[in-house]
């Protein structure tokens, strides 16, 4: 086994509008699709479409939309072994598009609140044998941290996706990951400095440096991505597309970087494939629908 993705799950339920709504107010939008993601489901369909041998451990509820998220899992070859069924509604999260392909996001967790530390022993055998735990913030933080632990003590490295970012996370309990990956938004709430200039950028990330954290990776949009470790800064430039619809970029990203670490590649190689493949990503519409498989991504 490649990768264990221990994380969420959701219901996409995507409007493509011409603008919000103001209160009390009702207005048509021209689309809607409605699709698999979540950002740990979506981080392993990514990883698993490029090639990977992926293990989800999360949570569905008992409703019609759990039959559907493990059949998806299963249509990308993803271990199902331990998607564990639940008496919550499974997690849903309602996405506004608009003409610019800006997002904004609702989540209501529904059963990913349910994902235990127990769940994570009960998978211990499976995990052990992965060479990368990828985790992100949207189930319940004792969880991510005794996921941390874990990787710690099996000798698995970690790679944490602080999102969405929770002011409540504690350094102190995830200072041994081996890869943390914010995004600006996520560097400025989770340091409480400023990231308007790649300096401020710099020094926040500095500032994550210097509680513990051996590689900081700041996704910068259209700026690319920083690298940050003892070594210094590696700024990686981003790919230019005509975008579409930008949900789930993130999530590419770090499919393709988990992908691409477990298959050898050098950290410099693997930051340009992931922002070549993120950036692919947005110029299709959906979150998991716009991600490409080995073929026809090519690099």
């Amino acid at each position: 086994m490649d990768i264990a993705v221990i994380g969420s799950n959701m219901v996409d339920l995507i409007a493509y509008i011409d603008r919000m709504p103001a209160e009390g107010e009702t207005v048509r939008t021209p689309d809607f699709q409605m699709g698999c993601g979540g950002k740990g489901a979506n981080q392993a369909v990514a990883a698993s479409r490029l090639g990977a041998v992926v293990l989800m451990v999360t949570g569905v509820g008992n409703d019609l939309f759990a039959d559907n998220t493990i059949a998806n899992f299963e249509a990308h070859g993803i271990d199902t072994t331990h998607v564990l069924r639940t008496e919550a509604t499974s997690g849903v999260a309602p996405i506004f598009v608009d003409p610019q392909s800006r997002n904004s996001i609702i989540i209501i967790p529904g059963a990913n609140d349910h994902l235990s530390p127990a769940d994570i022993d009960a998978a211990a055998d499976d995990i052990a044998r992965c060479r990368l735990i990828v985790l992100q913030l949207e189930v319940p933080l004792e969880t991510v941290y005794h996921a941390v632990e874990f990787g710690r003590t099996h000798g698995v490295p970690v790679l944490l996706n602080p999102a969405p970012a929770n002011a409540e996370l504690d350094f102190a309990r995830i200072a041994s990951v081996d890869w943390f990956v914010p995004n600006e938004t996520e560097l400025a709430l989770l340091t409480g400095l400023p990231v308007d200039s790649l300096d401020e950028v710099d020094a926040a990330a500095s500032a994550l440096l210097a509680r513990g954290m051996t590689n900081v990776l700041v996704t910068l949009g259209a700026r690319g991505v920083a690298w940050y470790s003892e070594a210094g800064r590696v700024l990686t430039d981003a790919e230019t597309v005509d975008a579409v619809d930008t949900t789930g970029s993130g999530d590419a990203f770090i499919g393709c970087f988990a992908h691409s670490l477990v298959s050898g590649l050098a950290v410099e190689d693997a930051l340009v494939r992931a922002n070549a493949y993120a950036a692919d990503s947005v110029t299709h519409r959906g979150t998991q629908a716009s991600y490409a498989d080995a073929a026809s991504f090519g690099r």
